[in-house]
C-alpha cells in the first residue's frame, strides 16, 4: 500500500477510535459510578415522546374529520371538531413544555458528570501540567472540557429523541399512507398495473434520495466544522493571553506584533468559516428543496384517486400531513447532519484529550517504562535524591544521576546555567516531572510547599489567596494579616476580603511576596523555591529570606536561583553543570563557613548603617 493511502487509512481509523473512545467514557453517566437519575430520565423522554407521537397521530384524524365536514358542509361536525382540537393543542404544549425539561435536565446532569470526570483525571497527578510538556492532538484542554464537552453532551440527547420520535412517527404514519391513500392502479398501454401502498413507496423513494444527497454534499462536514473549532480554540487562547500579559506588552510597546499574530490568527478563523459556509449553503439546497417539495407530493400524487372520487378530501389532507411527517422521520439526517458534524468533531476533539489523559496514566502505572519513583526517606532525612534522572518525555536527557542528601532544617542554594535543568529538577522533586529514573525520598508526613518564579493567584479574595491551596475557612483570618504585615502587604490588608481580579491587581513583586505570607500561614515543612524573590530588590529579598529563618527556623529550603546575594541565606550550594546526556550535579559546596558568616555579617551591618544615613537625609 502506498505511503499516502496508508496515511489516509490511518488518519480515517484514529477518527473512528476517537468516536469509540468518546462513548467509552461518557456512557458511565449510566454506568454503577453514574448518575442516579440517568435512567429514570431516559424513561421519562422515551414515554413523553410515544405520548408526542400519539397527539400527533389524533391531529392527523382531526385533519381528515374536519375538512371532509367543510367538503360535506356539515357544520355541527366542524363545530364539534373546533371544540376537540382544543384539548389535543393543549395537551400537545404539555408536552412539548415536558420534553424540553426532560431533555434539558439530562443534557445538564449528563454535562456535569462528564465535565467533573475529566477534570478529575486532569487535575490527578499533576497531568494539567505535564499535558503541556507533551506532543499530541490536545492543545487548548480548556475549551476542550468546556465547550466540546457541552456539545457532546447536548446533542446526542437531542438526536436520542429526534431518532426514537421520529423511528415511532414513521411507524405510525407509514401505516396511515398505507390505509388511507391505498393502491395505484393505472393502464400501460393494454397492461392494468397495481401499486400497493404507492404513497408509502413514495415516501422511501424520496427519504433515500433526500438522504444520499446529503451525506454526498456534505461528506467533508465534518473536517470543515473540526478545523473551526480548533482555530476558534487559538484565537480565544491568543487573546486570553494578551490579558493575561498586557503588562509587559504595554511596557515593550508590543501591541503592532500582538495585532499581527492576532490578524494571523483570525484569518484563519475566518477562512475556517468560508468553509463551513460553503457546506452549509450546499446542505441548505437539499433541505430547502425537501422543506417544498414534501407538502405538494402527496398532494399530485393522490389527485388522481380524489379527481376519481375514490379519495375525500379529508383524505387528502390527511395523506399529505402523513407524508410531510413521514419525510421528516426519513430525512431526519438530512435536517440534522450539520450538527451531526459539529458532534462528531467535539466528540472526537474531547476524545484526543481523554487519550492523552489515557497515554499519561499509563506511563504512570507502566513498571517497564523508565519513571522518577517518589518514596519515604529514612529518619533524619528530609530529602535523597538517588540516582535521579530527570528526561523529557521523548527521552532526552535533562539532569542525570543526582546525588544529594538534606537534612531536616538544612538550606540548600541549587546554582546553574540557564538551560541546565534546574527548574526540572525542582519540579521532579514536585512529582510534576514523571519522565526520568532514579528514586526521591522524602521524610514521612513532611509538608512541602513550593514557590514558583510566577506564583499563582487564584480568583476571589486576598484572604482566599493568602490560604491557597487550603480554604480560607481553614485558617485563622488573624495569622493572615499578621502575615501579611509581616511581607510589606499591609495597605491591602482592609480589602482583605473583598473578591477583586488580584492576579491582575498585585504587581510581580507583590505575588512573589505573598508567596511568602502564604509560607508564614501553612509553616510547611520543606519549602523549594524556584527563583521565588527575582521579581524582589535585594533589600526586600534579604528581608523576607531573613523573615522564614526567624519565623520558620526548623524548615528545609531548597533554593534555585541566580543571584550571588542569595548566598548568604544558605547552607549548601549545588552547582548543576550541563553535560553529555543531561546537566550533572558538579559541585558539593559547604558555604556556611566561619569566614563566609563573617563577611555576610559585615555585609548586613553596611547595608543597615547605608539604609539609616539615607532615611536621615532631609528631602
Amino acid at each position: 500500500m502506498p505511503d499516502g493511502a496508508k496515511a489516509v487509512e490511518e488518519r480515517a481509523s484514529l477518527k473512528k477510535y476517537l468516536v469509540r473512545r468518546f462513548w467509552m467514557s461518557a456512557k458511565g453517566f449510566w454506568g454503577r459510578n453514574g448518575d442516579n437519575y440517568a435512567w429514570g430520565l431516559v424513561a421519562l423522554l422515551l414515554a413523553i415522546v410515544a405520548a408526542q407521537v400519539y397527539i400527533q397521530y389524533q391531529i392527523n384524524v382531526w385533519n381528515r374529520a374536519i375538512f371532509d365536514a367543510l367538503e360535506q358542509k356539515n357544520a355541527g361536525v366542524v363545530a364539534w371538531q373546533a371544540l376537540i382540537f382544543a384539548p389535543l393543542a393543549l395537551g400537545s404544549i404539555a408536552l412539548a413544555v415536558a420534553i424540553v425539561y426532560a431533555r434539558m435536565t439530562t443534557q445538564i446532569r449528563w454535562r456535569r458528570w462528564l465535565t467533573n470526570h475529566l477534570i478529575d483525571r486532569w487535575l490527578e497527578h499533576g497531568r494539567y501540567f505535564h499535558l503541556n510538556l507533551m506532543e499530541g492532538d490536545h492543545k487548548n484542554p480548556e475549551y476542550r472540557i468546556s465547550e466540546d464537552v457541552r456539545i457532546s453532551t447536548e446533542a446526542p440527547v437531542d438526536f436520542t429523541v429526534g431518532v426514537v420520535s421520529a423511528f415511532l412517527s414513521a411507524a405510525t404514519f407509514v401505516g396511515v399512507l398505507w390505509f388511507v391513500g391505498g393502491d395505484l392502479t393505472f393502464n400501460w398501454g393494454e397492461t392494468q398495473i397495481t401499486i400497493p401502498g404507492y404513497l408509502v413507496l413514495a415516501s422511501v423513494l424520496y427519504a433515500l434520495i433526500a438522504s444520499t444527497v446529503m451525506v454526498f454534499i456534505g461528506r467533508s462536514y465534518v473536517t470543515a466544522s473540526e478545523g473551526k473549532a480548533q482555530s476558534e480554540a487559538e484565537l480565544r487562547y491568543a487573546l486570553t493571553r494578551l490579558r493575561e500579559n498586557g503588562e509587559s506588552i504595554a511596557l515593550i510597546d508590543g501591541e503592532r506584533e500582538e495585532k499581527e499574530g492576532l490578524s494571523a490568527i483570525l484569518t484563519d478563523v475566518l477562512d475556517r468559516w468560508r468553509e463551513i459556509r460553503k457546506q452549509y449553503m450546499k446542505t441548505t439546497i437539499v433541505a430547502q428543496s425537501s422543506f417544498l417539495l414534501a407538502p405538494v407530493i402527496p398532494v399530485i400524487l393522490s389527485a388522481p384517486k380524489y379527481l376519481a372520487g375514490t379519495m375525500t378530501l379529508g383524505q387528502v389532507i390527511q395523506a399529505a400531513s402523513a407524508f410531510v411527517t413521514v419525510q421528516t422521520a426519513f430525512n431526519w439526517i438530512v435536517d440534522n447532519y450539520p450538527r451531526l458534524a459539529d458532534w462528531t468533531a467535539s466528540a472526537r476533539r474531547a476524545s484526543s484529550l481523554l487519550v492523552a489523559l489515557d497515554n499519561l496514566e499509563k506511563a504512570e502505572t507502566d513498571e517497564t517504562a523508565r519513571r522518577i519513583h517518589i518514596a519515604e526517606a529514612p529518619e533524619g532525612v528530609a530529602l535523597r535524591l538517588d540516582m535521579v534522572s530527570v528526561a523529557l518525555d521523548d527521552g532526552t536527557g535533562v539532569v542525570k544521576d543526582a546525588e544529594v542528601t538534606i537534612k531536616p532544617g538544612e538550606r540548600v542554594l541549587i546554582v546553574g546555567e540557564s538551560g541546565s535543568g534546574k527548574s526540572t529538577l525542582i519540579r521532579a522533586i514536585a512529582g510534576l516531572w514523571p519522565w526520568g529514573g532514579g528514586e526521591i525520598e522524602i521524610a514521612k508526613g513532611a509538608r512541602m510547599n513550593f514557590l514558583p518564579q510566577r506564583p499563582y493567584v487564584p480568583v476571589g479574595s486576598l484572604l482566599r489567596a493568602a490560604a491557597y491551596p487550603m480554604d480560607e475557612s481553614e485558617i485563622d483570618k488573624n495569622e493572615v494579616i499578621e502575615a501579611l504585615k509581616a511581607v510589606s502587604l499591609e495597605e491591602h490588608i482592609n480589602r482583605l476580603e473583598e473578591p477583586e481580579p488580584w492576579d491582575q491587581t498585585l504587581s510581580g513583586g507583590e505575588k512573589q511576596r505573598l508567596a511568602f505570607a502564604r509560607l508564614l500561614v501553612h509553616k510547611p515543612d520543606i519549602a523549594v523555591l524556584d527563583e521565588a524573590t527575582s521579581a524582589l530588590d535585594t533589600l526586600s529579598q534579604e528581608k523576607l529570606m531573613n523573615l522564614i529563618h526567624e519565623r520558620l527556623p526548623q524548615m528545609t529550603i531548597i533554593s534555585v536561583g541566580h543571584r550571588p546575594e542569595l548566598e548568604e541565606f544558605h547552607e549548601r550550594k549545588l552547582v548543576l553543570e550541563l553535560d553529555k546526556g543531561g546537566a550533572k550535579i558538579a559541585k558539593d559546596v559547604d558555604i556556611d563557613t566561619p569566614v563566609r558568616r563573617g563577611f555576610y555579617f559585615f555585609r548586613r551591618l553596611l547595608r543597615k548603617k547605608q539604609r539609616e544615613e539615607n532615611e536621615a537625609k532631609p528631602e
